[in-house]
C-alpha cells in the first residue's frame, strides 16, 4: 500500500461528535487513518496499522476487496438510489435469495435494515407484530440479557444490559426483563472455546417466566457469542437449554448475529456453528463487509406466513427505513458473499481457528491477565483493573499497541480481538507478539 505523500489531518477536529469515544482526550493526541488495504489501515503519519478488529467487527473480507470495490462502483453509475415503499429493484431480492440461502432450514425471508442497531429494533417489532396478529396480544414482554449488546436505538439499550449504554437515557421501554450474563471467572477462566460451566444459566428463564406469567413474554433476544461487552462465550449446552425453554412457554428466540453472522465462528451463522436455529437472527456488519452501512433480519417461514395470512390491511408490516435494501448497498452485499464463497472465507476461518485459539493462549501467565477468551476468529485477553481506576490499563495497552502499529478494541479492561478472515498465520503472530512485549510494561 502507498504511503500518502504527506501527513494528512483535518483542519479542526472538535465539530465531529464522535461515537463511543473520549472525545476530549481523542482530540488532544488523535488517531487518525486514512486509507486500507488488505490487512492494513494506514495512519495519517504514513504508517501501516494491522488491523486486529476487522474494523468495528466488519471488514471479514479485509479492506478494498476488489470485487466488493467494483460493484459499489458500478451500481452508483447504473441506478444510485430506489425507494423500496411500493417499488423495487433486482439486487434487493437477489441479495434476499442469498442471504437467505447461507442461513437454517426454514428461515426464508429477510428484511432489510441499514445498521445492527435497526436490525435489533426490527426483530423486536418483528416479534411483536407476530404475537399480536395471531391474537395473542397480551405477549409484550422483552427478556434480554445483562452484559448484552444490541445496538443503541431505544429497543436495543432496553434489551440490552451495558450499564454504560443506559444509565443516562430514561426509563427506555417497559416490560423489560434480563437473564443473568454467562461470565463466570472462577470457574471458567482461560477456558479455550466454549466453557464447561454455566448451561444451567438459562434456567434463569423459568424464574423470570413464572415471575411475570409466560403467556405475556413475547421474544428473548441473546447474542449467541456476546461480543462488545468483552467477548462472552456461551457455556456448552446453554443455547440449546435457552432454545428448549422458549418452546416450552411458547416464546420466539431471537439471535442477534451482528458480529457472529458471515463467518467469524468459521460457519455462515453461530446458529449453524452451534446447531441451534432461532426464531429470528439479527445482522449488518460483515453482511457488505462493512463497505456500505447495511443490515438484515431473518425470520422464520413461520413469523412471515402468519405476517401474511393474518395481515388486516394491504401493508402486513408498517415497518421500514428509507435506505432498506439501498441499491449500492445491495451491490455490496451480493459481492460480499460472493468473495466469502469464492475465496472459501468461512472455510479458512475454521482452519485458522485451533492456531488463533494457541495464540490468543500463549498470552496466559503474562503480566495483568487473568483471562484469555477464544472462538473461531474472535479473543479476548481480560486484564485485572487498577483499583482506583478501572478501565484505565486496558485503554492504555490499546494506546500503546496503535504506538506499535496494531490496532484492537478495548471494552473496559478486556482487550478484544477480531481480525479480517484473510489474516496470515505470521500476522497473528506479530498481534500477540506485540501485546506480550506491551504487558509487562504497563503498571
Amino acid at each position: 500500500m502507498n504511503a500518502p505523500t504527506k501527513p494528512v489531518m483535518p483542519n479542526d477536529l472538535q465539530n465531529y461528535w464522535m461515537p463511543f469515544t473520549a472525545n476530549r482526550a481523542f482530540k488532544q493526541d488523535p488517531r487518525i487513518v486514512v486509507s486500507a488495504d488488505g490487512m492494513h489501515y494506514k495512519s495519517d503519519d504514513g504508517r501501516d496499522i494491522l488491523d486486529g478488529t476487522a474494523g468495528l467487527w466488519c471488514v471479514n473480507a479485509g479492506h478494498n476487496a476488489p470485487r466488493i470495490t467494483q460493484a459499489v462502483q458500478q451500481q452508483v453509475a447504473e441506478l444510485d438510489y430506489a425507494p423500496c415503499f411500493q417499488f423495487g429493484h433486482p439486487k434487493a431480492f437477489e441479495l434476499a435469495n442469498r442471504v437467505s440461502a447461507l442461513f437454517p432450514d426454514g428461515m426464508d425471508h429477510v428484511f432489510f435494515t441499514n445498521s445492527g442497531s435497526e436490525s435489533v429494533d426490527t426483530a423486536l417489532k418483528i416479534a411483536l407484530h407476530y404475537h399480536r396478529m395471531r391474537g395473542d396480544a397480551a405477549r409484550t414482554r422483552l427478556i434480554g440479557r445483562e452484559r448484552g449488546y444490541h445496538g443503541t436505538g431505544f429497543g436495543g439499550i432496553s434489551v440490552g444490559g451495558i450499564v454504560k449504554n443506559r444509565m443516562h437515557f430514561g426509563s427506555m421501554l417497559t416490560g423489560v426483563d434480563h437473564l443473568p450474563h454467562t461470565h463466570d471467572l472462577e470457574k471458567n477462566a482461560f477456558a479455550k472455546g466454549c466453557p464447561e460451566h454455566g448451561a444451567e444459566k438459562a434456567d434463569a428463564l423459568i424464574d423470570i417466566a413464572t415471575l411475570h406469567d409466560p403467556s405475556t413474554i413475547a421474544a428473548v433476544i441473546v447474542e449467541p457469542m456476546a461480543g462488545s461487552t468483552g467477548v462472552l462465550l456461551p457455556p456448552k449446552g446453554y443455547l440449546k437449554r435457552l432454545r428448549d425453554l422458549c418452546d416450552r412457554y411458547g416464546i420466539l428466540l431471537i439471535f442477534d448475529e451482528v458480529i457472529t453472522g458471515f463467518g467469524r465462528l468459521g460457519a455462515a451463522t453461530a446458529a449453524e456453528f452451534f446447531g441451534v436455529t432461532p426464531d429470528i437472527i439479527t445482522t449488518a456488519k460483515g453482511l457488505t463487509n462493512g463497505v456500505v452501512p447495511a443490515g438484515a433480519v431473518i425470520v422464520s417461514n413461520k413469523i412471515y406466513d402468519s405476517a401474511m395470512e393474518n395481515a388486516d390491511a394491504p401493508i402486513e408490516l408498517f415497518h421500514g427505513y428509507t435506505y432498506s435494501g439501498h441499491p449500492i448497498a445491495a451491490a455490496a452485499g451480493l459481492a460480499a458473499l460472493e468473495t466469502y464463497r469464492e475465496e472459501q472465507m468461512f472455510e479458512r476461518v475454521a482452519d485458522l481457528s485451533p492456531y488463533w485459539e494457541q495464540a490468543v493462549h500463549s498470552l496466559k501467565g503474562t503480566k495483568h491477565v487473568i483471562d484469555l477468551r477464544n472462538l473461531g476468529l474472535v479473543g479476548a485477553i481480560e486484564l485485572a483493573p487498577r483499583e482506583s481506576a478501572p478501565g484505565a490499563r486496558g485503554m492504555e495497552v490499546m494506546l500503546k499497541a496503535w504506538e506499535k502499529g496494531i490496532m484492537v478494541r478495548v471494552t473496559g479492561d478486556i482487550l478484544a480481538l477480531s481480525p479480517p478472515f484473510i489474516i496470515k498465520k505470521e500476522q497473528i503472530d506479530q498481534i500477540f507478539n506485540t501485546l506480550a512485549d506491551i504487558l509487562p510494561t504497563i503498571d
